[in-house]
């Protein structure tokens, strides 16, 4: 005769209980795994984040070395070029007295500065030629390489004459009444003006009509 199950026992109750334990440990697991994910994935952002900060802060500073270094180098580029020019005025500044002599010899030689002497330059076997004018000859051709290495360097000669005086770029050393000339007009240079790059090495000496 077989035996029933106990009163406040019903059948599968163990079972069920059982099974319903098992169900709460996995989900339990499940939760606890879920939220490991979890963090793993907040720290794996945050690393991500940092890098991210890391690669801009890099990326900002190469950019900015790259902007020192254009800056530098078209400092350096400006600079030499602004000492170029510095020492080519500083050495015309220096010439430009020994053209302006070299021009009043041959004036005094009666000869024209501009001249370029193209008559001269035959055989000096077919023609007699003076003592005089052998020297007048070798100081036009000292004075033209003088004003082709100035021209060379940038320097330019100009001659105001018939020009409205401007004490900006001609000096009056002297004035005189000009039949048909305006007042303040350039009658006469004496000196040639010389300039670099735009900028006035020294003025034109001139004579102004009153």
């Amino acid at each position: 005769m077989s035996e029933k199950p106990a009163a406040g026992h019903p059948e599968g109750a163990d079972e069920r209980q059982a099974a319903a334990s098992a169900s709460e440990e996995i989900e339990e697991n499940g939760r606890e795994a879920a939220e490991e994910a979890a963090e793993r994935v907040d720290e794996d952002l945050d690393e991500l984040g940092r890098a991210q900060q890391e690669r801009d802060e890099y990326l900002e500073l190469a950019q900015r070395t790259r902007a020192d270094f254009d800056n530098y180098r078209k400092r350096v580029a400006s600079d030499a070029a602004a000492a170029a020019t510095r020492g080519k005025a500083e050495l015309a500044r220096e010439l430009i007295p020994t053209v302006d002599n070299l021009e009043r010899a041959l004036r005094a030689a009666g000869v024209d500065p501009d001249d370029d002497g193209a008559a001269e330059a035959q055989d000096p076997a077919s023609q007699e030629v003076s003592a005089g004018d052998a020297l007048a000859h070798g100081v036009r051709l000292v004075y033209r390489e003088l004003r082709g290495s100035l021209e060379h360097a940038g320097v330019e000669a100009y001659d105001p004459r018939g020009e409205e005086f401007d004490p900006s770029v001609h000096e009056a050393l002297s004035t005189r009444a000009e039949v048909g000339a305006k007042p303040g007009v350039v009658v006469e240079t004496l000196d040639r003006g010389y300039r670099l790059d735009g900028q006035v090495l020294r003025p034109a000496r001139v004579v102004v009509s009153e």
